[in-house]
């Protein structure tokens, strides 16, 4: 069963800098993309940041400037620069494989104090 393995998060104040790091093992199939989600509390999960094939990137526009993803084989991490009260929430990694499914991490909080 494929494992994933969220690190870094924390505390911060506004206007500091935290990093996030996804590792995949066990993993049978290619991972196509490798992600951060974020969920706070009250609200939906959404988008934060995606890399893809060919290090294809995307963000959300509350993440464009500030956060910058980058993967290495089956690892993925997330610097998160300026940050601010409303980038508090639990961030999740996602794997997409594609046709062959996706898995989520169980999270990891983070916290931005004013």
């Amino acid at each position: 069963h494929v494992q994933v393995a969220e690190s870094g998060g924390g505390s911060v104040q506004s206007g500091g800098s935290l990093s996030l790091s996804c590792s995949a093992s066990n993993t049978i199939f290619w991972i196509h993309a490798m992600g951060w989600y974020r969920q706070a509390p009250g609200r939906q999960r959404e988008l934060v940041a995606v890399i893809g094939d060919g290090d294809k990137t995307t963000y959300a526009d509350s993440a464009k400037g500030r956060f910058a993803i980058s993967r290495d084989k089956d690892t993925a991490h997330l610097q998160m620069n300026n940050l601010k009260p409303d980038d508090t929430a639990v961030y999740y990694c996602h794997l997409d494989f594609g046709k062959m499914g996706q898995e989520w991490g169980q999270g990891v909080q983070v916290t931005v104090s004013s």
